[in-house]
């Protein structure tokens, strides 16, 4: 059997040019990177060092982040967060508790000679695996988790444009939904306690664990003028809440939470995310981001139904010690045991749970 091909013996593909350097990223390249970021044609919110430092305040794991230099001119980035297993073990994730990662780079060059200094790192400290989590393929020989799509499209240049253009049967339920059962949507930081306590409520009816409540604090507090939430209400009633983070011209709807039964009685997600359009449209956003979900789960088939074409994920990984790929995940039978046992705990308790549980599901 030949040897799948890796960053590391790519040969001269894969190694360092003349004049590039990379090297452990430290605070005072924050602002450097996020310049970078924001320009770079790979980059993506979840690249932006806020995140990784959210994250790793939140969860006590450690920043491994990696720059790419050519003198003094960043020419690429690769957010790495160094997670703790629940079992001793530690993995490298770009980026940990968030869908996008990997290298963003200028050219092939500084993208092979960040992925090549990632693995070297992974190997020379002996962690269970490197994950990049990309929207492409890096086509540098690692294994691929083939579970998740993503769900883009550009918005139009109107607000009720966003409504001709779903399909006939999302259109009639989001109609019915404003008309007849008078959802409306608000905007406003302050309504995260509503999305907090929905996001529980669906996670543990899925039977997972949730985020601390202290994470979306953390995460609006970091991005102050880059994420915002919205609350969907029937009459005094909250029934969807929804966090959005900006990158460029981009909303991406990422968290949300809904109250039970809120799409049998009110068709309460097609009308949500008809909204959330509108409004991105109205504030001068151009493109959309409905996020990743598990290929063939209820929420895959949900925003298809709405118009949305799925993208493939590139989940690329480099085991090193793992003697497989990661399979807690609910589409391992395996892990059902674990989510009845989780459902069938109180609500306060779950709640409690969740916190230390998080940390080891990044």
């Amino acid at each position: 059997m030949t040897k799948p091909q890796t960053a590391s013996d790519a040969g001269a593909e894969g190694s360092a040019p003349a004049g590039l350097t990379v090297r452990p990223a430290v605070p005072e390249d924050a602002r450097a990177m996020d310049e970078f970021v924001l320009s770079a044609e790979h980059g993506t919110f979840f690249h932006l060092t806020g995140w990784t430092r959210a994250v790793v305040e939140q969860f006590r794991h450690r920043d491994r982040s990696l720059i790419a230099l050519r003198g003094e001119e960043v020419v690429g980035v690769l957010p790495l967060t160094e997670c703790a297993g629940l079992l001793g073990g530690r993995a490298f994730i770009s980026n940990a508790y968030a869908v996008y990662g990997g290298p963003a780079a200028v050219d092939r060059e500084a993208e092979l000679a960040l992925v090549r200094a990632a693995e070297d790192l992974a190997v020379a400290e002996q962690v269970g695996r490197l994950e990049l989590r990309c929207q492409r393929d890096l086509d540098v020989g690692f294994e691929r988790l083939d579970l998740h799509a993503t769900f883009i499209r550009d918005l139009p240049d109107e607000p009720e444009e966003v409504l001709k253009r779903m399909p006939k049967k999302a259109r009639a339920d989001a109609r019915k939904a404003r008309k007849q059962h008078g959802l409306s949507i608000r905007e406003g930081r302050w309504y995260v306690a509503d999305l907090i306590r929905l996001f529980h409520e669906n996670k543990r009816s899925l039977g997972s664990p949730a985020l601390p409540a202290t994470f979306f604090a953390r995460l609006l507090s970091t991005f102050p003028d880059h994420s915002t939430v919205h609350l969907v209400k029937q009459g005094d009633e909250p029934v969807v809440a929804v966090m959005s983070f900006i990158f460029r011209d981009q909303v991406l709807a990422y968290y949300s939470g809904s109250a039970a039964n809120a799409d049998r009685r009110f068709k309460a997600s097609a009308f949500t995310y008809m909204a959330l359009q509108e409004w991105s449209v109205e504030a001068g956003y151009r493109v959309f981001d409905f996020g990743r979900s598990r290929k063939g789960s209820g929420a895959f088939s949900f925003k298809a139904r709405q118009g949305f074409e799925a993208a493939d994920l590139y989940c690329q990984i480099r085991r090193v010690t793992d003697r497989g790929l990661p399979s807690l995940n609910p589409s391992n039978p395996k892990t059902l045991i674990l989510q009845r046992t989780w459902r069938s705990l109180p609500s306060g308790v779950t709640q409690r749970l969740s916190v230390p549980a998080s940390r080891y599901l990044p």
